[in-house]
């Protein structure tokens, strides 16, 4: 079996969330959570230093749940020998307009520390700072020693697993998972609406808007609007 898969394999039975979030991913904005990873060292069993653990502290910031379809995934497989046989297996398979909800991640590592006490103590002190802090967004993780950043994947996706069903109730209350006749769901045409809105500002390269009219197949319908932005500016 490849090493790396065994890597992954044990990544996965090595992570553990400590301290699980108290709240959910946000449906109608970012959310920020503060981690901590903690971890043994690589070291461990080789030099007498085993009680040292290894921390690592940050910042994952989850973008606000974006909903798409699998037409609109074919635009993300570039640079991929079989993205377009992928992407029309995909319409094929859940139909072109079916929408569906696309989340989006940054990590901000901020630092790591050797800290020369035993894990369980380490535990238990960021986890009472915590608890005094009451911070919904924080989450403490027993991460794996040679992949911690999977660890924080892995914590990722589970998070997001808890989150999704609330977020879809939420989208769906607001009529927002609606697909209209272009095949494009109505928060799609809202996000459109303020990203015309911060190009007009100054704030937003023109050419991201372009990429996502783009990306949805309907520049035609935005055109005269979009090259008005430049007529204005002149």
């Amino acid at each position: 079996m490849d090493e790396r898969y065994l890597d992954i394999i044990n990544t996965a039975q090595n992570t553990e969330v400590l301290r699980p979030p108290k709240g959910l991913l946000a449906t109608f904005g970012s959310t920020k959570i503060h981690y901590y990873v903690l971890t043994d060292p690589i070291y461990k069993g080789i030099i007498d230093n085993s009680d040292d653990t290894i921390l690592r502290e940050g910042f994952l910031t989850a973008e606000r749940p974006r909903i798409i379809t699998p037409y609109y995934m074919k635009n993300m497989f570039e640079g991929f020998e079989h993205g377009d046989e992928y992407s029309q297996s995909l319409q094929e398979t859940f139909g072109a307009f079916d929408p569906g909800i696309l989340y989006r991640y940054k990590n901000d590592s901020m630092e790591m520390s050797v800290i020369t006490t035993p894990f369980d103590e380490v535990f238990q002190r960021i986890n009472d700072d915590l608890e005094k802090e009451d911070d919904p967004y924080s989450t403490i993780i027993k991460g794996d020693r040679k992949l911690w950043d999977l660890s924080l994947m892995i914590f990722i996706y589970g998070f997001t697993g808890t989150s999704l069903q609330r977020n879809i109730s939420d989208l769906h209350s607001r009529g927002l998972l609606t697909v209209d006749r272009s095949g494009v769901p109505k928060e799609s045409r809202l996000y459109i609406e303020s990203l015309f809105r911060e190009v007009k500002g100054g704030s937003l390269d023109p050419a991201v808007l372009k990429k996502e009219l783009d990306a949805w197949g309907i520049f035609g319908e935005y055109e005269d609007r979009f090259l008005d932005l430049f007529r204005k500016n002149r």
